[in-house]
């Protein structure tokens, strides 16, 4: 009851106007330079893929580790003596600051869904036996059932070494994709990822119309094998270090995948072709 009543009054509170940030410590600080700090807070964005300014995702999000850490380099900076120019100049040397800065993520050839002409594109690395990738597709596909003509999702195949069935199954669906079955065993072995043995993925090829002796020799193959590297290799020297790691454009995207909050990421996108 108290934790809800703290996060209801944290909710209450405005970031546009509030004195305090949750994990902002402004002691020593002046008037003048409290003003100065929170004029930074207020107009610099999160990197963390939230679409907030810093003092919003510190109100509205408290556990976020990039507003902490860069709130503090600008109360830091603002301890020292800097003006603005040099406060953002602070801000602006954190290697946080650029972590989500837009890459190029090689797609030719990878599995589509939506237009070709799309002004938006999801990359989506992702592991068949991983329980949060399995939730984010149904959330995808709502973000492409709401986007027709503006969203499109490829998909990247990141098997964890954790999940002992996963580089099995990412191999099965690249075999899939040679005969343009990819997304209906994607979809057939996210429905079933606790049971992705070599035997019951054979079933289900079987059961989309598969080829499946040509399937199983590419299965096999070393073409196979080589794909799933390369594609692992793209995630690697992309930052990905777990499951499912999501680009937007070539943006990071941190946030939760449901509909409602990744609209607001969507829309700017789309507005800023």
């Amino acid at each position: 009851m108290l934790a809800l009543l703290a996060a209801t009054l944290l909710f209450a509170q405005d970031w546009q106007t509030t004195d305090t940030l949750p994990f902002v410590d402004f002691t020593g600080l002046t008037a003048a330079q409290k003003a100065l700090a929170l004029k930074v807070l207020r107009s610099n964005s999160c990197p963390c893929g939230c679409a907030m300014k810093l003092a919003e995702c510190r109100l509205k999000d408290p556990p976020c580790a990039a507003s902490r850490t860069l709130s503090g380099i600008v109360v830091a900076a603002v301890k020292k003596g800097e003006n603005e120019k040099g406060v953002l100049a602070a801000l602006n040397a954190s290697p946080l600051l650029h972590r989500f800065d837009p890459i190029t993520i090689p797609v030719t050839g990878d599995p589509v869904l939506g237009p070709a002409d799309a002004k938006v594109t999801i990359v989506e690395f992702s592991d068949f036996q991983c329980p949060y990738c399995a939730v984010a597709v149904g959330k995808l596909n709502a973000v492409l059932k709401a986007y027709p003509k503006d969203v499109k999702l490829i998909y990247k195949q990141f098997p964890l070494e954790i999940h002992s069935q996963a580089a099995l199954a990412a191999e099965a669906a690249l075999a899939a994709q040679k005969q343009g079955k990819f997304w209906e065993l994607h979809d057939a072995m996210y429905a079933d990822r606790t049971h992705l043995s070599r035997q019951n993925i054979l079933a289900m090829a079987g059961k989309i119309g598969l080829d499946l002796k040509r399937f199983e020799q590419d299965w096999d193959s070393p073409a196979i094998k080589q794909a799933l590297a390369r594609e692992q290799k793209q995630g690697d020297d992309a930052g990905v270090d777990g499951t499912p790691t999501i680009f937007i454009n070539g943006k990071r995207y941190n946030g939760d995948l449901g509909l409602e909050t990744v609209r607001p990421t969507i829309d700017k996108e789309i507005k800023g072709k």
